[in-house]
């Protein structure tokens, strides 16, 4: 089974998550971790208490904010495992792209792919609009 986590620094997973449900409505198989918010949980025991739901036959496709951040830091010491893959720099249009992606389609074909469409949606809308063609 394909899973989720959304991992980055403050709110910005759940403000993810309520963007993520009004287009496609309920999520499954999706953790948030939310670093340095709350409770005075580490970030190891947030990232542990995740993969407590993951098991060898799962793929657990991890977003996180920043590359070089915290949350990537801690969470790149699974990175070796064979089912864990980790993604830096999210935005919405990857989420959706990669969550909507057919389970039975190749993982690392669904990331590449979810990337490469979601760079394109980066777009200086002013530029976009006022430039003669």
């Amino acid at each position: 089974m394909r899973k989720f986590l959304i991992a980055a620094h403050g709110t910005l997973p759940e403000g993810i998550q309520s963007s993520l449900e009004i287009i496609m409505g309920s999520l499954e198989n999706v953790f948030l971790i939310q670093a340095y918010v709350g409770e005075n949980k580490s970030l190891k025991e947030e990232i542990d208490s995740v993969l407590e739901h993951i098991n060898n036959e799962d793929e657990l496709i991890v977003f996180t904010d920043l590359m070089g951040g915290s949350v990537t830091n801690q969470i790149l010491q699974y990175a070796l495992k064979e089912n864990v893959y980790i993604i830096s720099g999210f935005n919405l249009p990857l989420l959706l792209e990669v969550l909507l992606a057919d389970p039975s389609s190749p993982v690392l074909e669904v990331i590449e792919t979810g990337i490469n469409n979601a760079r394109n949606q980066i777009v200086f809308v002013n530029k976009l609009i006022t430039t003669n063609k």
